[in-house]
């Protein structure tokens, strides 16, 4: 009942309720009226890592809630996601909306090639690229690539199901200029983690009210630059 279907909803009162729309084709919470109960998390995120004039990347936009709730902020954004269909929904919703986000359908990974994005059975939220059956073909770009065509970011979120140490191996350049980092990491927690620390990070567990510093990465991490 999900597949194709589009709805508009509202962003919370705090991001100035500017419409978006959205598709439980990619995740079942979609279905609900109430943006801000779908992701409490990452609206939390938004509030204590965006300020009005910062530029912010979503690597893995999906349907755009973190993209658009930072630009609701006062943020120039940019949204990448290889999702042909997804792509076309958050140009939907700029369109709709006016706010400043910029979408670029591509992946994220450690070189400029062409790949493969997996469709998930379980929803567009699980796309990946890796897995096999239906898929896409897709550009791939480096974090370092868009760092030399779009302007650098203040705060960078990942959410590309298991590729985020690929994509960090991409990104050397754009870790010298010490963005601050939301990334989920579900796979090769030990490489991402070398990564980051390499870069003169501290990770954090992004869900802890303690913010103690990891040794390791936990499945949402917050890296902060040594200053």
């Amino acid at each position: 009942m999900s597949r194709g279907v589009v709805l508009q909803r509202r962003l919370p009162k705090v991001f100035g309720r500017a419409p978006i729309l959205v598709s439980p084709d990619s995740a079942l919470a979609y279905w609900k009226r109430d943006l801000g109960s779908v992701d409490p998390f990452l609206l939390s995120m938004v509030r204590e890592l965006v300020r009005p004039g910062m530029v912010v990347w979503d690597i893995g936009a999906n349907n755009g809630l973190f993209a658009f709730a930072a630009a609701a902020l006062g943020a120039q954004v940019l949204a990448v996601e290889p999702d042909i269909w997804l792509s076309n929904l958050l140009n939907r919703s700029r369109l709709l909306n006016g706010l400043p986000v910029t979408v670029l359908p591509a992946a994220v990974g450690d070189s400029l090639s062409t790949a493969k994005l997996y469709l998930s059975p379980q929803g567009r939220a699980s796309n990946s690229m890796l897995g096999s059956g239906v898929y896409q073909t897709t550009v791939s770009v480096t974090m370092d690539w868009l760092a030399a065509h779009f302007p650098p970011p203040a705060v960078v979120k990942i959410d590309i199901e298991g590729m985020e140490a690929t994509a960090l191996r991409g990104a050397s350049q754009l870790l010298q200029l010490k963005p601050t980092i939301l990334c989920e990491v579900t796979r090769e927690h030990e490489l991402v983690g070398s990564l980051l620390t390499g870069a003169g990070y501290k990770m954090y567990g992004a869900r802890s009210l303690e913010r103690t510093p990891l040794q390791r990465p936990s499945c949402d991490t917050l890296a902060i630059a040594d200053k």
